[in-house]
């Protein structure tokens, strides 16, 4: 049948259906194909970003899913080959669970959440339900990142977000994250030719940290180091062209840091949690008052909700130059 499908060639293809899944736009209905060296993915509506074209794809043959078992549909989230539920009910969460290893679904773990988000290193307890593991590989927009969801922080949400901002980075420019995780920004910065450094307090992040770069070819434009991100001054002083400052609760703290940091001409991209009454002013007051001191002019170039964190809460982020 003749449907709607971006067209790039199969070396772009797992980047490509990453973005459009990312998107929520890809057709299920219809099998991804390749031919004449093109490989066509089904989509339900055109992205202007992309090259659509009409193509005849095969329908998809029937798969076997959690809701055809269960007899509802859950809610999961996938992270590499982990399933994700949070549920507090036991013997739901247990039956999902049972349903997604019996369905078509490539799962090798499926976890409920069992705890918030705690201690200055953000991880969360899991209940393991099925499967036997913590740790996975999970790919967005061309990375590879290697984690273990039961050591680590990691949003697979906020793979657009970390894509936007490091579309902008360009060849050689000198690129810090202040609170770097398992690279999710640092490793597409090095990819993009960027010099990056990544600092987190967690060691395990840096761990993993370290082994994301090797494995995406980048280790030779990475520098990870474990520590409070105030002990990277004086030797990265006056040193980032770009500043990554995603820490939403907290990142106030630190902006003292940042400008410390920040070259003469920075570009920091601020994340915040805020009223959404005006959940952009009080990051851009803070901003102001931590910079301006220390000789800098603010611009404001993008302001950004990322999503909605709880009820009446917003997470922003603030991309903001800094020029002295």
């Amino acid at each position: 049948m003749t449907v709607p499908c971006v067209r790039v060639r199969p070396q772009a293809g797992e980047e490509t259906r990453q973005a459009l899944a990312d998107r929520d736009c890809l057709d299920t209905r219809y099998d991804i194909t390749v031919e004449d060296g093109w490989l066509y993915l089904p989509v339900t509506d055109a992205p202007d970003s992309f090259e659509v074209v009409a193509f005849d794809a095969p329908e998809r043959e029937t798969q076997t899913t959690p809701a055809d078992l269960l007899g509802f549909d859950p809610s999961l989230e996938r992270l590499g080959d982990i399933v994700i539920i949070d549920e507090d009910d036991d013997e739901r969460a247990q039956a999902i669970a049972d349903a997604v290893m019996a369905s078509d679904l490539p799962a090798k773990t499926v976890v409920n959440r069992a705890s918030k988000i705690k201690g200055e290193l953000r991880v969360r307890d899991w209940d393991v339900l099925a499967g036997n593991g913590t740790e996975t590989v999970h790919r967005e927009y061309g990375c590879a990142f290697e984690l273990d969801i039961a050591r680590v922080y990691f949003s697979p949400r906020l793979a657009t977000e970390r894509h936007r901002v490091t579309e902008q980075v360009r060849e050689d420019e000198r690129f810090l994250d202040m609170f770097a995780g398992v690279g999710p920004f640092v490793i597409p910065a090095a990819r993009r030719g960027a010099e990056c450094v990544g600092c987190d307090l967690n060691e395990a992040a840096v761990d993993y940290l370290r082994r994301n770069a090797e494995r995406n070819a980048v280790a030779d434009r990475v520098t990870p180091i474990h520590g409070n991100v105030r002990e990277l001054v004086p030797e990265y002083e006056n040193w980032a062209d770009r500043l990554v400052a995603n820490l939403p609760h907290s990142a106030n703290e630190f902006l003292d840091t940042a400008v410390a940091l920040a070259a003469d001409d920075c570009v920091l991209h601020y994340y915040d949690i805020q009223h959404d009454e005006a959940p952009f002013a009080p990051g851009l007051e803070a901003i102001r008052e931590a910079a301006e001191p220390a000789g800098y002019t603010v611009a404001v170039e993008t302001e950004r909700v990322v999503r909605s964190y709880a009820p009446h809460e917003l997470n922003v982020c603030l991309d903001v130059r800094l020029t002295r």
